[in-house]
């Protein structure tokens, strides 16, 4: 079981991690609104905008992971697990509404650039970037970045928004040095698009996970592969593999098998699959054994009908 005991190490750390830059970045995000207000630059408000929902983010990756903890019931048989992939969608969809409303904001702007106080933008954003290369370092660090989608989005946000401060300290300098008033606008326009490209990629992810999808680490030729050459198996069909969450897969199918074959002899057989699809990414296998009297199609995949209820008993 040193697979459970890793994923569990991972996830303490990944919850100090997410913890402490929530801290540090919520603190900052407040400035850096105030300071968007004082100094009338909308670049330092779209940016506080992208660090409020850093912020979200961080929040729910972290509820994320105490409700994953949660064991699994006889109501929720998988645990909370699932809930990381909803919180993800919910963030992705956030972002996007926040980009949006930024650059209709900014639209007004464009047409007359309203004064801003370029020392006090200048300060804050790098202030923010410093703040943004510190969370960025603590959860690369500490944090499972890689696999996880939960920290993974969250910290596409920490990067994205480093690049929202270096938009604003640029516009900054480029109105003081040459008065240029629409350059706040454009930053914040910027931002927003970055801010909308990872919305759109952490909501992509989620639905794809929310909808069974294939897992995108897993080959599925060679899974079949795999199982239609393993020794004792004849064919198999109605053929599932999709995520709970990230890092876990599932595998269900039916396999065909002889006669005679005794439980024992099967299990071997399971065991070994068991242990090939492993390496394969697949962390949780079903595998329904039947002879080949069975009756139904053959097809890898399953051909399942939404039946009528009363339409129960097989021809």
């Amino acid at each position: 079981m040193g697979h459970n005991h890793s994923h569990s190490h991972g996830h303490s750390s990944n919850k100090k991690v997410l913890l402490l830059s929530f801290i540090i970045i919520t603190s900052y995000m407040l400035i850096e609104a105030v300071g968007g207000f004082i100094t009338n630059s909308l670049a330092l408000l779209s940016d506080a905008g992208h660090m409020l929902s850093d912020s979200i983010s961080l929040v729910i990756a972290l509820l994320a992971f105490q409700l994953g903890e949660k064991a699994a019931s006889f109501n929720n048989t998988y645990g909370f697990k699932r809930f990381e992939i909803i919180a993800a969608m919910i963030n992705g969809v956030t972002l996007i509404l926040i980009s949006l409303y930024i650059i209709y904001e900014a639209i007004g702007r464009f047409a007359n650039p309203p004064e801003v106080a370029t020392t006090g933008m200048l300060i804050i954003s790098i202030i923010g970037l410093l703040v943004n290369v510190i969370v960025a370092w603590i959860m690369l660090r500490g944090g499972n970045t890689e696999h996880n989608l939960n920290m993974r989005g969250a910290f596409l946000h920490v990067i994205s928004d480093m690049l929202g401060s270096v938009g604003a300290i640029i516009a900054a300098i480029v109105i003081m040095a040459f008065g240029w008033g629409w350059a706040d606008p454009l930053a914040s326009v910027i931002v927003a698009i970055l801010i909308l490209r990872s919305g759109y990629f952490v909501m992509k992810d989620a639905l794809h996970i929310l909808m069974e999808g294939t897992p995108q680490n897993v080959n599925v030729k060679e899974v079949i592969e795999i199982m239609e050459k393993a020794e004792g198996i004849q064919g198999i069909h109605d053929l599932h593999i999709w995520s709970i969450t990230s890092e876990l897969n599932a595998l269900s199918c039916h396999a065909v098998v002889a006669n005679d074959l005794t439980v024992a002899e099967s299990e071997k057989i399971l065991r070994h699959l068991e242990h090939e699809l492993e390496h394969k990414g697949i962390t949780h296998m079903t595998i329904q054994l039947e002879t080949g009297t069975h009756n139904h199609e053959n097809t890898i995949l399953c051909q399942a009908k939404t039946k009528p209820v009363h339409a129960h008993h097989h021809h």
